[in-house]
């Protein structure tokens, strides 16, 4: 029995390796032009990925292997992220702060659902962009995406957001400083308006240190205060669209299992359960799940259909991350500075 099960997994293997590798390379590829160019590793993936979009259309031995990096590579890659997270940080956040966090995130997906129906984008692809803009870019797009219903447009949508919250947090990682120096904001205040509204991580913390280190510290950790709340918004979507599988579809945990791993990694973390050195090694590792999943997402898309999405998509999300951004100063200008 344990022959023959030795055997199944080599088989599974063999199936998956081919476009695995395949995905890797283009991740490998990416971080060497972010690296050497300054390039955001995560657009990079999806660019190049999109070029090799012809290795899913012609239903190769690759399909397996990128549609297993897309899906599960990408779940263990935002599982891990919990360990970049600590409760003792969350809870000594100052109540300004977290004022500030938590309606700036509810306010931008709110702002996502009403906006997305007013551009006849429907609900769900307004959760998706708003809790991409509001929590924290490329992964909570990622995330979300896995536990909204399936449909023909998911994909293309998700691939769609991924590149506007990216351009957008690059953009926002030049203009903001600007900004925050023509307002005379603090050190401190300059971190929090950062961490609050840039949307992916390496924009937040090349911003904050672009002014200072106190603003950097200041913005990362604000920053994943946002990332924390991926967790309660991804149950509460798992638990709202459960009734919406197919009809005969194998029925699943309400709560996605990744969800779960991300909350215990949290705890894990918090209370040092885990070695500093294995924590900045799974650290490192999630960063690279997450970048081959976005090749493999990348190379699922179709450049055509991607134009499909259409102008009022970017409305939107330009529209999204204007609204934060202006809450987020308002707010610092009346409670921090």
């Amino acid at each position: 029995m344990s022959q023959f099960a030795d055997l199944v997994y080599v088989r599974k293997a063999r199936v998956l390796f081919p476009g695995v590798l395949t995905s890797l390379t283009v991740a490998f590829a990416a971080k060497f032009i972010s690296e050497h160019y300054g390039a955001p590793v995560m657009l990079m993936a999806l660019l190049i990925g999109m070029a090799f979009n012809f290795l899913v259309e012609d239903g190769g031995t690759c399909v397996a292997g990128i549609e297993f990096s897309s899906k599960v590579l990408l779940r263990f890659g935002v599982a891990l992220l919990g360990l970049g997270i600590t409760v003792q940080q969350i809870a000594s956040t100052g109540s300004e702060v977290l004022l500030i966090t938590l309606t700036g995130v509810a306010l931008t997906i709110a702002m996502g659902l009403a906006l997305s129906r007013f551009l006849g984008r429907g609900a769900r692809f307004g959760l998706l962009i708003g809790g991409a803009v509001a929590i924290c870019g490329a992964s909570a797009a990622l995330a979300i995406s896995s536990v909204l219903p399936k449909s023909e447009t998911l994909e293309r949508d998700t691939i769609f957001t991924v590149i506007g919250v990216t351009a957008l947090s690059t953009l926002a990682m030049i203009v903001y400083p600007i900004i925050a120096d023509l307002m005379h904001l603090s050190e401190v205040a300059t971190g929090v308006f950062f961490g609050a509204t840039i949307h992916d991580v390496a924009q937040v913390v090349g911003a904050g240190y672009s002014v200072s280190e106190l603003a950097g510290d200041t913005a990362t950790f604000v920053k994943l205060l946002r990332v924390a709340l991926l967790v309660p918004i991804v149950v509460v979507l798992s638990l709202v669209f459960s009734g919406s599988r197919e009809p005969g579809a194998r029925r699943s945990l309400p709560i996605p299992f990744f969800v779960i791993g991300f909350a215990a990694l949290v705890i894990a973390g918090s209370y040092d359960l885990v070695p500093v050195e294995v924590k900045d090694g799974l650290l490192s590792f999630s960063r690279w799940c997450l970048v081959v999943a976005i090749a493999a997402l990348g190379m699922k898309t179709s450049l055509r259909k991607l134009g499909d999405v259409g102008g009022s998509a970017i409305v939107l999300i330009c529209a999204l991350t204007g609204i934060l951004a202006v809450f987020a100063l308002t707010a610092i200008k009346i409670y921090m500075n």
